[in-house]
């Protein structure tokens, strides 16, 4: 028997594929690779992480099931005889109600995405249809099925053997038409730290998504972790950290600071990898020494400081190991809440002339500009990795933007004078600071994404002060 070679067909279905397999045969019979990773994943096929495998053996041809959308992906191939498949969309979308029929054999697979209603109708005697699915089968997971009725007029399948002919259960019998189908939900993006600065911006970027405060997901509480159902996600936002730097330094705080940044990030990184989430998170230019001459690229060497800095490159090395990630690098963030240029501002109007740091430089990073950045990395996929994200525009130090904050408010920027690092912490417990901070943008403009100039973005945020 000669093998056709290994292929994938597109369908009409939005994610759905059929499956061409090479059947080696000879006196014996046949032979075939019903699953390989490795082929499947090179073609083009999702890699799905399938842990279950289940077959239905059907003795006589006419046996006909479905129509059931499950909330999982599923694998279809048929070990011995023939079907007649009908698959029907079934999911929240532009895509609801589409239809798509094929007969499949041992030579033939289907990938069918979670939420596409799946059906089919024995052609031979003898019949065994085989499965792969991704999550385990459980008897609480029946709630979460969306059906279709068999006999639907809209979807008008086609059975080559006549319903009234066929063998069916009378589960099957009683299932709605799609008039009467709630469409299955896409899966959601979860956000941890909620009420942070960036959680914030995150509500505005992504008003769709699901926001946890700590309340709900505390990276120090390993349990409400946990108590996440998981199976309604297909990314989850890491916008919590421990970011008293200063604190970190101290006992209790080395202790806060690493079960949060490191430890925590591990518990929500295991869960991630388990249920094959995206996962984004956020680093910080807190990892470098600040020693370099120019702007620090993604794979430049990690030497951070002080235990903060420890601690995100740390949880940085944890999140790289899950499959499907982001590593936002951001420095000098500024958002909706306390920070150095709404500090700035308040001591502008009260008449106050600062002494501020004039040796650390850098770029500010605003949390509406994150978050944008943020979308665009779910909603174009580029590689997984590590990709720098601040604002654009020349190296600023923080005196500088002290200046520019008193310009902007209309106060006299000649009133802000500058001082050295180790002058301004003489005398105070305080974590070592990187002096430059400066993060290359070239990965992330490669991927279509172009961070608005920090002084542009300075002014517009004075403006809304």
């Amino acid at each position: 028997m000669a093998a056709k070679p290994l292929a994938i067909r597109e369908t009409t279905i939005p994610g759905m594929v059929l499956v061409d397999l090479p059947v080696h045969g000879d006196n014996r019979g046949w032979f075939k690779e019903n699953w390989q990773r490795e082929k499947m994943v090179a073609l083009g096929l999702p890699d799905f992480g399938p842990v279950q495998n289940n077959i239905s053996f059907n003795d006589k041809a006419g046996a006909t099931r479905g129509i059931h959308a499950e909330p999982w992906d599923k694998y279809v191939s048929v070990a011995a005889g023939r079907i007649f498949g009908a698959w029907v969309d079934l999911r929240e979308g532009d895509s609801f109600g589409t239809v798509f029929t094929a007969e499949l054999g041992p030579d033939t697979a289907i990938f069918v995405p979670r939420g596409v209603g799946n059906s089919y109708q024995t052609l031979e005697d003898n019949t065994a249809y085989v499965y792969l699915v991704n999550d385990h089968w459980s008897a609480a997971a029946q709630s979460e099925y969306t059906f279709l009725n068999l006999e639907d007029e809209t979807a008008a399948i086609a059975w080559p053997i006549p319903l009234a002919e066929a063998e069916r259960s009378d589960k099957d019998l009683a299932h709605p038409r799609l008039a009467e189908v709630e469409p299955m939900k896409a899966l959601r993006t979860l956000v941890i730290g909620a009420n942070g600065q960036l959680g914030r911006a995150l509500q505005h970027a992504l008003p769709t998504a699901d926001f946890a405060d700590r309340s709900r997901i505390d990276l120090f509480n390993e349990s409400t972790l946990d108590e996440v159902r998981w199976s309604d996600y297909d990314t989850v936002i890491n916008a919590a950290a421990y970011t008293a730097v200063d604190t970190a330094e101290t006992a209790e705080g080395r202790r806060d600071c690493w079960d949060a940044n490191v430890t925590g990030v591990a518990r929500l990184a295991a869960h991630a990898a388990k249920h094959r989430l995206t996962l984004v998170h956020v680093s910080s230019d807190y990892v470098f020494d600040g020693t370099a001459a120019g702007a620090y690229s993604e794979s430049a060497d990690i030497a951070p400081l002080g235990v903060y800095g420890q601690s995100k490159a740390a949880g940085d090395a944890v999140v790289s190991t899950v499959p499907s990630h982001y590593i936002v690098r951001t420095s000098w963030v500024i958002g909706d809440g306390n920070n150095f240029v709404r500090t700035m501002a308040s001591l502008a109007e009260r008449g106050i002339a600062p002494s501020v740091v004039d040796d650390q430089f850098g770029r500010l990073s605003f949390t509406e500009d994150i978050a944008a950045g943020i979308v665009h990395l779910l909603n174009t996929r580029p590689e997984p990795g590590l990709y720098n994200l601040t604002n654009d525009g020349g190296a600023m130090s923080w005196a500088d933007i002290a200046r520019e904050v008193y310009t902007g408010t209309g106060h006299d920027a000649e009133r802000v004078s500058g001082t050295s690092t180790a002058a301004y912490f003489e005398g105070k417990e305080a974590a070592p600071r990187p002096l430059n901070s400066m993060l290359a943008l070239d990965k992330i403009k490669a991927t279509g994404f172009a961070p608005r100039d920090a002084r542009v973005a300075l002014a517009d945020y004075l403006g809304k002060l």
